[in-house]
């Protein structure tokens, strides 16, 4: 996959998918092609890809199925909506199921760039919190003993059937959007829309509009009449994440659409009003951010009507084991392997770590551990270095027979390899003739074993 990323185009007209590949693939992107929905779901069974940018009306399989299998199979891919004019409802529509965007036929090119950069911009800023799948409750996530925890779990509980806005804060990937999620579900608006926008992953020229929307012609590449997500969020929840981010210039009119419960759309005169629970996180102090004028003060205590702190997962190491069985249980139904358990050393291995990325890391973790893992427990030594290079393996008497000879074998290949170094001041070609090994195969072997060549 490219740097900038990688591109799915789905339209039933062949010229219409050519036209996008060249605009996208001059700006760096790698695309792939599907002439239909049923195709696309084809493509996606082979590649990855970073967005999907699918035609409305198509035969066999359209895009509103589409995005519904997208969003079931892989919930995290964005997907972008293209529409004749006549069909703008429909697209709206899609909107509200979960599309991230939609474009009007015919479009500009700068409108295609902007909304796919967004959209992958986005899309890499969410992999640092804790994956939702489409149909996972986020309260299941939600779960552990720890008394730092079973507090958020009752400040959710009270806070949630109001209208109150709340603040969520906390590291990334200590699961501030489950919070929110939970939230709603738990509110009276939970068979209405639940609107997400990252203002982090927003450029400042385009972030009133994407709140508020715009009509046709308000600045250059605006084609057509576009809703905001405030209206698409009326009568449910909007969540601003990493709210810490957003431009100091467009806060003032944040605030006043949340005060007021209304607003314009950029380049309109008619005043739209809205009924929005709206729920805030950001990762950062957004008190410190107020004091060093990064942030307005009226809009923080706007915004901090209910504040809900969430703690690192190194602050709640009790609820680690049943996280990771639950992230176990995840992984083997997805891969269906008969993993079952964690072993006990594995797990203390997992408890002792400090988790700087969180409930993600942890996911990714364990992901890791089942894709390498060749019977029914992951050990030890299944899991990431970084978690086991700091933990003392478990002592021989604790462990199994084929523990104990992976210790002695790596201890073994460590003392080798760094004997070879030695004796040839750190040529690795030397190194590798006298341990009867390739180059490569050596330097594979030093970056296994986290040995640095002095």
């Amino acid at each position: 996959m490219t740097r900038e990323g990688r591109i799915l185009i789905v339209d039933d007209e062949k010229n219409m998918r050519r036209v996008l590949g060249a605009l996208l693939r001059r700006d760096g992107f790698e695309t792939l092609e599907a002439s239909n929905g049923i195709a696309a779901l084809e493509v996606l069974a082979e590649a990855d890809v970073d967005v999907i940018l699918t035609d409305l009306k198509m035969p066999q399989m359209n895009g509103l199925e589409l995005l519904a299998e997208v969003r079931r199979l892989q919930p995290a891919t964005p997907v972008i909506m293209l529409t004749a004019h006549g069909t703008i409802g429909s697209a709206v529509e899609a909107l509200k199921r979960g599309a991230f965007d939609f474009l009007t036929k015919p479009f500009e090119p700068d409108e295609i760039r902007q909304v796919v950069a967004k959209a992958i911009a986005t899309r890499r800023l969410e992999e640092a919190e804790t994956c939702i799948e489409a149909d996972e409750d986020p309260d299941r996530l939600l779960l552990g003993e720890s008394s730092a925890l079973r507090s958020v779990v009752k400040l959710i509980q009270r806070v949630a059937p109001t209208r109150a806005t709340v603040l969520i804060s906390g590291e990334s990937g200590t699961g501030k959007e489950l919070v929110a999620r939970s939230l709603h579900l738990h509110s009276d608006r939970r068979e209405q829309s639940f609107v997400k926008v990252n203002c982090a992953a927003i450029p400042e020229g385009l972030i009133e509009s994407e709140l508020f929307g715009h009509e046709k012609g308000a600045f250059t590449g605006a084609a057509s009449r576009k809703p905001g997500r405030f209206e698409l969020a009326d009568g449910g929840s909007l969540f601003l994440d990493e709210i810490g981010d957003m431009p100091l210039s467009a806060q003032p009119k944040l605030l006043r659409a949340i005060q007021e419960a209304r607003f314009y759309r950029v380049g309109g005169t008619h005043t739209i009003s809205v009924d929005v629970r709206i729920v805030a996180a950001t990762n950062h102090d957004l008190q410190e951010e107020v004091r060093t004028g990064r942030f307005r003060e009226d809009l923080f205590y706007r915004l901090n009507v209910v504040p809900i702190s969430l703690p690192p997962l190194r602050a709640r190491r009790e609820d680690i084991p049943a996280l990771s069985e639950y992230f176990l249980g995840r992984f083997a139904r997805r891969l269906g392997c008969d993993l079952r358990a964690l072993s006990g050393d594995a797990l203390a291995a997992l408890v002792r770590h400090d988790w700087p990325g969180n409930i993600r890391e942890l996911e990714n973790a364990i992901e890791r551990a089942t894709l390498l893992c060749n019977g029914p427990t992951i050990e030890f030594e299944d899991l990431p270095d970084e978690i086991t290079e700091n933990c003392d393996p478990p002592a021989e008497w604790q462990s199994s027979l084929r523990d104990r000879v992976r210790f002695a074998t790596r201890r073994i290949e460590r003392e080798a390899i760094e004997e070879a170094l030695a004796a040839t001041r750190g040529n690795v070609t030397q190194a590798a003739e006298q341990l009867g090994l390739s180059r490569r195969g050596l330097q594979l072997k030093m970056k296994e074993l986290r040995i640095e060549r002095e």
